[in-house]
């Protein structure tokens, strides 16, 4: 079976990568390894794509003591947080850990269950580090709860900054064959704010599978998670995105936002200041 949609498949053609893509695509299975099992039950935090009910998608950070989140079989994950829908639904994750710069994806299907939710794994596979910030973990914040969700459909000029100074984001896009959650990462400048309602950002190289573009092929809806990762406010952004493809090779990808947000202290995690992925390019020089 091809891990691959039809969108993904285009892309990798229009860049001459599907020889690499059929080669890393052997690496995704439906099967959670031991190794990956133990790295996920490691971790105090993963990130859920899924749409609500009104068909908006929504990338947003779950947290918890180590072992929230853990494989409960070689098919089947579970999660001690509130389920993304009341019943059966497509879903990705990603479990990032900025101590090792180590990342792993598990897409499927999320039902319900008395400990919070399970996710049935359609497609299980690893990335490489590029473009992850590392970071230490530092004592969580226990005594501030989360404040009041800030709700609007355009940013405010605080927000404005916030996306500016993030060196990290995460992408939540669909496709008839599932929901996906994914990374970006880069400098702070890569993202860029052109206006209260549109984003930009130079999609860099990467490992050739192109499933968040691939998706964005066939559904334009994606959701975008920012963190401060000091404070743990988080800033969700749910709209459209497209992306345009030049002839010398660039991509740059625009969001345009629909719903925002802004919850502030929503994770008790406290990580310290980033040391810069060493993939990360130079910001051009209008943007530095």
């Amino acid at each position: 079976m091809d891990p691959y949609n039809p969108g993904s498949r285009a892309i990798q053609e229009r860049f001459g990568v599907t020889g690499i893509a059929d080669h890393i695509g052997r690496s995704i299975g439906t099967g959670i390894r031991p190794v990956a099992a133990a790295f996920l039950e490691l971790q105090p935090m993963l990130v859920l794509a899924a749409a609500d009910g009104d068909g908006h998608v929504w990338s947003t950070l779950l947290t918890g003591p180590p072992g929230f989140a853990r494989a409960t079989g070689p098919h089947t994950i579970s999660v001690a947080a509130p389920p993304p829908t009341l019943g059966p639904a497509p879903v990705g994750t990603i479990a990032l850990d900025p101590r090792t710069r180590r990342r792993m994806r598990l897409n499927g299907i999320a039902r319900p269950s008395a400990r919070g939710f399970t996710v049935e794994a359609e497609q299980v596979f690893s990335n490489c580090p590029k473009y992850l910030q590392k970071r230490e973990l530092y004592a969580p914040d226990l005594t501030t709860p989360p404040g009041q969700p800030l709700r609007g459909t355009a940013l405010t000029a605080a927000q404005e900054r916030f996306v500016r100074a993030a060196d990290t984001f995460f992408i939540a896009t669909t496709a008839p064959d599932g929901v996906d959650a994914s990374h970006r990462g880069g400098f702070p400048g890569f993202v860029s704010v052109t206006g209260p309602t549109e984003l930009s950002w130079q999609d860099y190289p990467g490992n050739a599978m192109f499933l968040t573009l691939g998706n964005l092929e066939s559904d334009d809806r994606a959701g975008l998670l920012f963190v401060d990762w000091r404070t743990g406010t988080t800033l969700q952004l749910s709209g459209t995105a497209h992306t345009d493809y030049r002839p010398d090779g660039l991509r740059t990808t625009r969001f345009h936002i629909r719903r925002t947000v802004e919850i502030p202290s929503a994770s008790p995690l406290r990580w310290s200041e980033p040391e810069y992925s060493p993939a990360n390019p130079p910001l051009p020089q209008d943007s530095a």
